[in-house]
Formats: structure tokens, C-alpha cells, sequence
């Protein structure tokens, strides 16, 4: 365990907002069932957002009662997501308790905190923020120094200015590269659902010549954008 894991273990129970099994709807393992536990609290106010709802309120719930929720579903996937995870210490405790239990444990954060302090073994799938989200200036770029072909980034687009810088930070940090031990497509482009031009998104995709992975938020198509706890 290193160091910054070290400073996160610890904390026995865990606010939050749901916990549900539904088909995964984004990232590289869109389409499979999946258990979410989606944790209540969030520093950042993107303007996008679709999960106000997990801004507060939620429960309070011993770790051991969300493992035991999670294993009544029979799913070995599970996401850890909210609102923003690692905003709880215990958090990285979970993560990595189920992981001990045999897990595939996805860990969805914007990347404004320290993913050092999850286990190697998780897959994180880190949201960078692009200007329209309104909160670019909160990334923590020492996050991409962590990433591992294990990892995936995804990038909201509200429009093809956000994608430029997408592309413009893909190709500073050499995150193609950085990422490549893993699955083709790691680097994910989602378009703000609702985005008018996504034909020219996927043009400019195309004339970047990046190993990008185009993706719409699959749960919206299926259960429409308003519901919560799929």
C-alpha cells in the first residue's frame, strides 16, 4: 500500500445516495450489467450536471451493509460513483475491500482529488472537466502522473471548443500513449446529452487521428435522461 492510500484507509461507513444494478452506460465497459453504488456529495458544480440529486442527503451506511447490498445483486462489476467518491475517506476502503472480494471495482471521479489514494488494482475512470463545464480550473493534473493502461479519461464536450482542448491535453500529456497497456478507446469523448452538432463531433474526431472513443451516455437512451437509479 503506498503512502497516499495509506493516509485513506480507514472510515466504516459511507453517505450515500443509491445503490442499484442496471447496464453500464458509459466508459469501455458500456453495455455490461453493473451494481453502482453512487456515493451522496460534491465539491464541483459543473453546469451539465445530471446528478444534483447526489449533492446531498443521502444515508449514512456501515461499509459492511454496502457490501452486503452489493453482493445481493450477483454482479462482479461494480462502480463506485456519485457525485464525487473520493470526497469520502472511506471511499478507497471500500474500493478496496470489495476488490478483496473478487470485484471488478470501476471508481468514476472528475479527477479534482487525489485518485493516489485508491488501490492499484481499481479501474479509474477519471471525468477531466473541460471549459464549458465551468470547472476546468479544479483538475488536478498530477492525477495523470497515476494513470495506468488499466485507467481511462473521459472528456465532456459541450461543444468543439471543449474537444480542441481535449485534444490539445491528450496530446501534451502524451495520455494515448500513457494509456495504451489497456483497451483501444480508453480515451472517451461524450458529447453533453443534448448537443445539437454531434455530426461535426464526429468529424473533428475523425480529423484528429486520436485513438478516441466517441460515446453517448447509453442508460439516457434507454431510460430517458430524468431518471435516477439506472
Amino acid at each position: 500500500m503506498t503512502e497516499p492510500q495509506a493516509r485513506a484507509a480507514g472510515g466504516t461507513s459511507l453517505r450515500v445516495t443509491e445503490i442499484f444494478h442496471s447496464i453500464q452506460g458509459e466508459s469501455t465497459w458500456a453495455g455490461l450489467p453493473c451494481t453502482f453504488v453512487r456515493l451522496t456529495g460534491c465539491p464541483l458544480r459543473c453546469v451539465w450536471c445530471d446528478t444534483e440529486y447526489a449533492f446531498s442527503g443521502g444515508d449514512r451506511v456501515p461499509l459492511g451493509v454496502i457490501e452486503t447490498r452489493v453482493e445481493a445483486f450477483g454482479c462482479k462489476l461494480v462502480e463506485i460513483t456519485g457525485g464525487e467518491p473520493l470526497a469520502q475517506r472511506a471511499t478507497a476502503t471500500l474500493a478496496r475491500r470489495l476488490l478483496d472480494e473478487g470485484y471488478t471495482v470501476l471508481v468514476e471521479t472528475s479527477g479534482a482529488l487525489d485518485v493516489g489514494v485508491l488501490d492499484d488494482r481499481a479501474h479509474r475512470v477519471m471525468d477531466l472537466k473541460c471549459p464549458g463545464s465551468g470547472e476546468a480550473a479544479r483538475n488536478l493534473w498530477s492525477n495523470l502522473d497515476r494513470l495506468t493502461g488499466r485507467d481511462e479519461v473521459k472528456f465532456v464536450v459541450a461543444d468543439l471548443d471543449d474537444f480542441d482542448w481535449a485534444v490539445g491535453i491528450v496530446r501534451r500529456h502524451r495520455l494515448a500513449e500513457r494509456l495504451d497497456e489497456g483497451s483501444l478507446g480508453a480515451l472517451l469523448v461524450s458529447p453533453v446529452w443534448g448537443m445539437e452538432d454531434q455530426h461535426e463531433l464526429a468529424a473533428a474526431i475523425l480529423a484528429s487521428g486520436l485513438p478516441v472513443r466517441y460515446q453517448t451516455q447509453l442508460h439516457k437512451h434507454i431510460w430517458g435522461p430524468d431518471r435516477a437509479g439506472v
